[in-house]
């Protein structure tokens, strides 16, 4: 009982209480609303990887020098070809905006500080982007428009603010799929540029300031994905986005990890750098939820991968915050929604990662004379689901919501989210 009374205290002050925010008042945009309400619960960052903030006050001497280094051959091959300043994601390098030292950052991370390797490196992308047209193919119409939210989607933001890219290759294990999207090279490079799109429109997010948000999160879900295949189209992103997007990936997620990644990762783990490898974040299958729960709020996880977010859902505003728990194995929690008057109307929406437990919900009225409600009675939610369960009741009396957790039949702890409203009844 005590446990339970734990569960529901901790979960109505998430829900009644939501975390105010420190900033200074400014006009704020959909998309700055939206990242503000997915940072609403900070969790403390990995110790496994630290992300550059690019402030210079945190660069060490030979660093900053690297960067003095960069910025003079920049301006000299520049004088030397009377042409245009490189101007990258609509920012001139060698203009004294702040930006531009963030970018000529990444560049310098990305060959180890050497100022020259960068500055080929950078000349050479400057080319591909103008070859391109980089800057427009986000705004592009490819004719795959079916592949958007399927395959590869920017959706929601994690904890600390960083937009969020899911890619999902698991469609193309359909041959007449496979043959439409990559049946030639017109196809794939078509894909490509699509692909590219994608990656484009998740720059756009991004701040690119000294101290803010200035890569993305990736989750790559291998579930039912064609390995051999997708060779060749996997092979020309992967160089596409390391000659061309350096550290613009600050965490890659793998879920519905096969037993045999295990097995191919310990043989292309030698050539990875310990900073790459300190990125990755690797979930099997049925601890996807539990593993996304760390970096992403509930309320911003797609209802595919155990969350609360579904396709549209962020188009108008910020989501309302949904209340955290973990379930025990062979435990069964009771979540109360206490304080309901007679004529309102409840709607409620939960998910459990992972699912495969029992789900009821029922209604109290107040009044000791009067009767408990089935509002949906007890049933098996398989591990399969993927969608949280969504219902509206209207009281007739004053009382108390119930929902009823039983996962009792388990060992396996499980992390679980839910929301609700309440609409009070219309005055007469």
């Amino acid at each position: 009982m005590e446990e339970q009374q734990h569960h529901q205290a901790a979960a109505e002050a998430q829900v009644q209480t939501p975390t105010p925010s420190s900033a200074k008042p400014v006009k704020r945009n959909l998309v700055s609303s939206l990242m503000e309400a997915a940072t609403a619960t900070l969790l403390p960052r990995s110790s496994s990887f630290k992300e550059d903030s690019y402030l210079s006050s945190t660069l060490k001497p030979s660093e900053l020098k690297s960067l003095q280094d960069l910025k003079q051959m920049l301006s000299s091959s520049n004088s030397s070809n009377s042409s245009k300043p490189i101007t990258i994601w609509d920012v001139p390098l060698l203009s004294s905006d702040d930006r531009a030292d963030v970018i000529l950052l990444k560049f310098l991370r990305a060959r180890d500080f050497n100022p020259v390797h960068a500055h080929t490196m950078l000349l050479r992308c400057a080319e591909w982007r103008s070859s391109f047209n980089a800057d427009t193919v986000a705004d592009e119409e490819l004719g795959l428009k079916d592949l958007e939210g399927v395959v590869a989607y920017m959706h929601g933001w994690d904890r600390a603010g960083h937009p969020v890219c899911y890619n999902a290759y698991g469609v193309f294990k359909d041959k007449d799929m496979y043959d439409r999207v990559f049946g030639d090279g017109e196809k794939l490079g078509r894909f490509l540029r699509w692909r590219v799109g994608v990656m484009e429109r998740g720059v756009r997010m991004l701040q690119l300031r000294p101290g803010g948000i200035n890569a993305i999160i990736q989750v790559t879900d291998l579930k039912d994905m064609p390995k051999r295949e997708l060779r060749v189209a996997s092979n020309q992103i992967l160089s596409l986005f390391q000659d061309n997007y350096p550290e613009m990936v600050a965490r890659k997620v793998f879920i519905n990890v096969p037993w045999y990644f295990s097995v191919l990762y310990s043989m292309i783990s030698p050539f990875l750098t310990e900073r790459t490898k300190s990125k990755f974040v690797i979930a099997r299958e049925g601890n996807v939820a539990e593993t996304l729960y760390k970096f992403i709020r509930p309320e911003f996880v797609p209802v595919q991968y155990g969350g609360l977010s579904r396709p549209g859902d962020l188009q108008s505003g910020p989501p309302k915050p949904a209340s955290e728990f973990s379930i025990k194995g062979g435990e069964k929690v009771n979540l109360e929604i206490d304080g309901i008057e007679s004529g309102a109307t409840i709607t409620w929406d939960i998910v459990v990662g992972g699912w495969d437990l029992e789900y009821s919900a029922e209604y109290v009225p107040r009044s000791d004379g009067s009767y408990t409600i089935a509002v949906e009675k007890s049933r098996r939610i398989s591990a399969n689901s993927d969608e949280p369960v969504h219902n509206v009741f209207t009281s007739k009396e004053a009382g108390k919501l119930v929902l009823s957790i039983d996962n009792t039949g388990s060992r396996k702890r499980k992390v679980a989210a839910y929301r609700y409203f309440v609409r009070k009844p219309s005055a007469m």
